[in-house]
């Protein structure tokens, strides 16, 4: 699938550039004064206009072939993240209009370079790179209450008073034609922009008090969320390798957020002695998840062989035990993605032996079964390797679904599904599982409004108001008697969504 332009756009925004989608394509206009303000000081965007904003960008990057749902590694960040703000809330330094108001989310994408960004409106996107790249949960940690400290403090929004001669979204949308012009080869010959592209691009970095801020503030999260501030040294030592090496390209994050020496000698004099000394040893789930984020990154055939053979390796009965977890559990993936099902089985078998004992790493181990089960076209020995039926996690409950068609058990699926996305809304994934689910019993107006609560959660009204109104022709079409509940809902649905179209479509002409 070709990226689109405008997909190209936001890609050079947000992945390239890291934060805000937004900076003045005035050149001379400076971004940073010499101090920032307090909170909320001069912070004339709305937190409605920046979630707005935030939204628009969003549903680009759901369109975007990088992007990724994938439940098992999604799970693991959303869990830092939501420990995070809730450590942020206890120290006051999340406003209650911000969390009741932004959205919190995040998203995965495939790229397998280094880096993680925050979007107006409290959305947080990582690459797979950073999630195959740290060593502890710490050091992912860090990265997270970082890029969250830049939402709360917002600093978008003061970015975005300091240069407020176009409004947030026209500006927004303007820089990305303009970077789409720079980073996409079609469309050169339209806009001969390169150096104005690289001017925005240098303005639309954070200044350094901002960084400083964002340190300072994400440090003090860490130990109430749960998480070693030693979290914060180890990142930057690997920034600064990076550095050392002149940065290969690999590492956006270092061109979006400056590391500085005095930013590095701040973190390292707020730590403590004792816990300096400290080594930090990664959980064996850690292990396996940053095992996961580098197969899912479509390294190429040779890399997933090179993995599969790792576990053969002179010496790999001396490695530390998450080192032997990670390898393996790489090494499963790699065969299952290289449909090499008995190989993966026997590596599996080893790590399930090795993780006894570690309830996480032991249910991830059971939801990877599935998945090579799965992949194999065997559903009922997938079905077998899955945990329990208790309360569910998302990733086991996608993937119980997914498995339950196969078989013929789609009914029961319907009430935990159906539980699930009334306390998760917006999740579009399980809303698509719960169509699958409902077509499969013949339910078909349940089925059409799955789908359409689907697309709303990704924002794409136009096609929701679609479906809904899909919904509304087959019940009038229907002989069969109709669930009167069911209809009410999609009417009132069709009203509440044909209302959010018309406020993005007029937020996109200011």
């Amino acid at each position: 699938m070709k990226t689109s332009a405008l997909s190209m756009a936001i890609k050079a925004l947000v992945l390239s550039v890291s934060i805000v989608g937004m900076g003045s394509v005035v050149p001379s206009v400076a971004v940073a004064g010499p101090g920032l303000p307090t909170l909320g000081e001069g912070a004339d965007v709305s937190v409605s206009a920046e979630r707005r904003l935030g939204d628009s960008i969003i549903r680009e990057l759901y369109r975007d072939p990088d992007y990724l749902d994938d439940p098992v590694l999604q799970d693991y960040v959303q869990a830092q993240w939501l420990a995070l703000l809730a450590a942020a809330r206890a120290r006051g330094e999340l406003p209650p209009e911000l969390e009741e108001h932004f959205a919190w989310e995040v998203l995965l994408g495939r790229d397998r370079s280094i880096n993680a960004f925050a979007l107006p409106g409290g959305y947080l996107g990582v690459h797979l790179g950073l999630l195959g790249v740290v060593a502890n949960r710490d050091e992912l940690a860090s990265v997270l209450a970082h890029e969250l400290s830049h939402v709360t403090q917002r600093h978008i929004a003061r970015l975005l008073t300091q240069q407020n001669r176009q409004t947030p979204l026209l500006l927004g949308t303007m820089v990305l034609a303009m970077l789409a012009a720079s980073k996409n080869p079609q469309a050169a010959q339209a806009l001969t922009v390169g150096g104005q592209a690289l001017a925005v691009q240098n303005q639309l970095n954070f200044s350094r008090d901002m960084e400083r801020e964002a340190d300072r503030v994400g440090y003090s999260l860490m130990a109430p969320a749960g998480f070693a501030p030693q979290g914060f040294v180890g990142m930057f030592d690997k920034l600064q390798q990076a550095n050392r090496l002149n940065d290969n390209g690999s590492w956006p994050y270092l061109r979006s957020h400056p590391l500085t020496t005095q930013r590095v000698a701040d973190m390292q004099a707020r730590l403590p002695l004792q816990a300096a000394r400290e080594v930090l040893v990664p959980t064996l789930e850690h292990a396996m998840l940053a095992a996961r984020a580098r197969v899912l990154s479509r390294p190429g055939a040779d890399m997933l062989r090179q993995w599969l053979a790792e576990p053969r390796s002179n010496g790999f009965a001396q490695r530390a035990p998450h080192q032997q977890v990670g390898a393996w559990y790489a090494a499963i993936l790699a065969a299952s993605q290289l449909h090499e099902p008995r190989q993966a089985r026997q590596w599996l078998a080893r790590l399930q032996a090795a993780v006894q004992g570690d309830t996480r790493a032991h249910t991830l181990a059971q939801w990877l079964g599935a998945e090579i089960e799965l992949a194999a076209g065997d559903a009922a020995a997938a079905w077998q390797q899955l945990p329990a039926l208790g309360r569910e996690d998302r990733p086991g409950l996608l993937l119980r679904a997914q498995i339950a068609l196969l078989l013929g058990r789609a009914p029961e699926m319907v009430g935990p599904l159906q539980t699930w996305v009334s306390t998760h809304p917006r999740d579009a994934s399980a809303w698509q599982a719960l169509a699958s689910i409902s077509q499969a019993q013949g339910q078909t107006l349940r089925a059409i409004r799955a789908e359409a609560e689907a697309h709303a959660a990704r924002y794409d009204y136009a096609a929701a108001i679609d479906r809904f109104k899909a919904g509304q022709e087959w019940a009038r079409k229907s002989s069969s008697a109709q669930d009167f509940v069911e209809v009410s809902i999609i009417d009132t649905r069709l009203r509440t969504v044909q209302a959010l179209a018309k406020e993005q479509a007029a937020a996109a002409l200011h």
